[in-house]
Formats: C-alpha cells, structure tokens, sequence
C-alpha cells in the first residue's frame, strides 16, 4: 500500500517520523511551516500549506491515509474528495498520543480496517473499526469477493446481502460447481430460488429461469474465449458475435478472462481493439501449440490458411487450462468463437 502520513502540530510530527520508520513505503506529509521543522528531522520531508490543498493534490495518488490530528477536521478535509468505496483510498484517523487508530473511510474495500490494525501494532496502540461485520465477527461479503477475484453484478445488491449477514448472522449461497473452502457463516443451498448469494458466470439456471431479482450475484472470471477471425473483421462485428454466444448460453461477460487465439492473429486491429475496449487480455499460440490438443472439430479451410487444424476450439482449451469445452464452436460469416472455463477454488481468508 502506498501511504501518506499527515500531521498538524510537533506532536503529530514525531510520531508521524516514528510511524513512518516502521512501515514500508510510507511518506510523511507536513501541515507545519518548514522554518518550525526541529532541526533533527529529515530535510526529505515536504512541507506543505493548507491541508486541504495537500489532499486535493494527492488523493488519488495513494492507496492510504494516516491523519494525526482530530477526526472533525479530517471528515471536513477529505468530504469533497470523497465518491465510492470501491475508489477511494483507506482513511485512518490516530490521535497525537499514538492511542486509538481509528478506521475513517474504505473499511473492506479500501483496506483501512487493516491499515488500522497496523498502524495500532507499530504504534503500540488500539484499532477503532466499526463496520458491523468486523465488530460481529462475520465475513465481509465486499472484502472477500474482492479477495477470490469474483464481480459483484450489482454492488447494491451486494450491500443488501451484507445486511442479511449482518441481522441474521449467516447468508444462503448457491454456487454450482465451484470447489474450495466456504466461511463458516456461508450456508450452501441448492436451489437459486433460496439464495441470497449468487456465485455463477450463467444469467439463468439450467432451465432457463432468471436468477431472483433480489440475490446478489458474485461473477467468476474464468471464461475463455477462444477466436478465429477473417482478416479486416472489425471490432464491432466481432463483439455482436460474441454477445451473440453469450446470450445463447446464458453466461455473463462479466466472467470473461481473457481471449485466446493464434499468434498469425497477434496483429488483427479488430481483435486487438476489442480486448482493448473491454480490458481484455489475448493469449496467442503457434499452430504447433493448436495442433497438439485433442478433440476438437477441424476446418480444413482454416488449416489451408493457417496450419492449423482449428483455432477457436484448442486456444479456448489451452488457456482454460482445461480438456472440455463450455461451448464448442459457432460459426459467423468472418468470426469463429468457442468458450472454455477454467476451474475456480475458493480459497479460505
């Protein structure tokens, strides 16, 4: 975590450089006039006037901040600044005598919760944390998503599903085919229709039913998509056929990892533009690589034009890290597409 310490007064100062030496990374901010630094304080600290203007400079700069000083005075420096939980940075509040670290602002997702704790043990103090889950020993729904890589569908169903936890102490959860350690407040059901949690990469049940309106739904990514593609195909072509596969099947795009095809593709504008646009990364093989994987359906026209026997089919396979796939290949007039998924393991906090 790159961290900012600030302080007001030359209390807050020495214990701000105390700080400072026992976390890695961490840069000390000054609110007080350089001319009344004591001399036995490193001349690489920067001052600085006017706090607010300190934060407005830096706030998006690091991933935390540690005030010395009162908490009034930083919700009133710190409230313009301040949009979404998911972005902001971790606030903690310690007051001059290194007592209480108070955590301010970005609880879970941000981190404060444990930049609190570490900054009480460094400073030999006591985390202030306040976040129901945290004071009753639950698991945070926000904190551990983000821990096992899965994307909330909708973060506001997320927080009502947190609240279900909070008030009754546990939270039903439906996640089909997945393996790994649960927490011990996660109660697993088997019917969708049961669920306050949704952990899956499909948009409907295996008989075509949506999800429950009111379940929040965690997405996977372990999607692969593996592409074949005319020369010249633009992106957008490209992207209406794969929304095409995804609506058929009823997965998310949101579990999309990554894309996958054959390095004589490596500089296709379309394909690249796509996986661009959407933040997706693109595994490329040789046709060796393709050719060595079994099962898949071959395409004498696309072996004539690249060597290889297919390419949709064994990229998505190859970058699965898997022998089966999710859904075999479909055919568009300049696009081929196949779906892998790759196997996902809860890991235990």
């Amino acid at each position: 975590m790159k961290l900012a310490i600030l302080y007001l007064t030359r209390g807050g100062q020495r214990l701000a450089k105390d700080l400072a030496q026992r976390i890695t990374g961490a840069e000390v901010f000054s609110e007080v006039s350089s001319k009344n630094i004591p001399k036995n304080i490193p001349k690489n600290i920067p001052a600085a006037t006017g706090l607010s203007k300190l934060i407005e400079k830096n706030w998006n700069k690091y991933d935390g901040f540690v005030f010395i000083m009162a908490a009034g005075i930083v919700v009133r420096s710190i409230a313009p600044h301040i949009r979404d939980k998911r972005t902001d940075p971790a606030v903690v509040v310690v007051d001059e005598k290194g007592r209480f670290a108070i955590s301010l602002l970005s609880g879970h997702l941000g981190g404060a919760n444990d930049l609190a704790r570490q900054v009480a043990d460094a400073l030999g103090g006591q985390a202030v944390i306040t976040t129901a889950s945290d004071t009753l020993g639950l698991t945070a729904l926000d904190t551990w998503a983000k821990k096992q890589g899965l994307i909330a569908e909708n973060p506001e169903t997320l927080t009502k599903a947190s609240a279900v936890m909070v008030n009754t102490g546990r939270i039903r959860v439906y996640s089909p085919g997945y393996t790994g350690e649960l927490p011990a407040d996660f109660i697993i059901t088997n019917e969708a229709a049961e669920a306050n949690l949704i952990i899956s990469n499909q948009t409907a049940s295996s008989n075509g039913t949506e999800w429950p309106a009111e379940a929040a739904i965690l997405r996977p990514k372990n999607l692969v998509v593996g592409l074949g593609c005319n020369r010249g195909t633009p992106a957008s072509e490209i992207y209406e056929a794969l929304l095409e596969i995804l609506s058929k099947y009823n997965l998310s795009r949101l579990s999309i990892r990554n894309l996958a095809s054959i390095d004589l593709k490596s500089d296709e504008p379309g394909l690249l533009e796509l996986a661009e646009e959407n933040g997706w990364k693109i595994r490329f093989y040789s046709k060796n690589e393709l050719n060595m994987v079994p099962g898949v359906s071959r395409s004498e026209a696309v072996l004539k034009a690249t060597g290889a026997v297919a390419v949709a089919e064994p990229a998505a396979l190859l970058s699965a890290g898997t022998k089966t796939l999710l859904v075999g290949k479909m055919k568009w007039k300049n696009v081929t597409i196949a779906i892998a998924q790759s196997k996902i393991t809860f890991k235990a906090d």
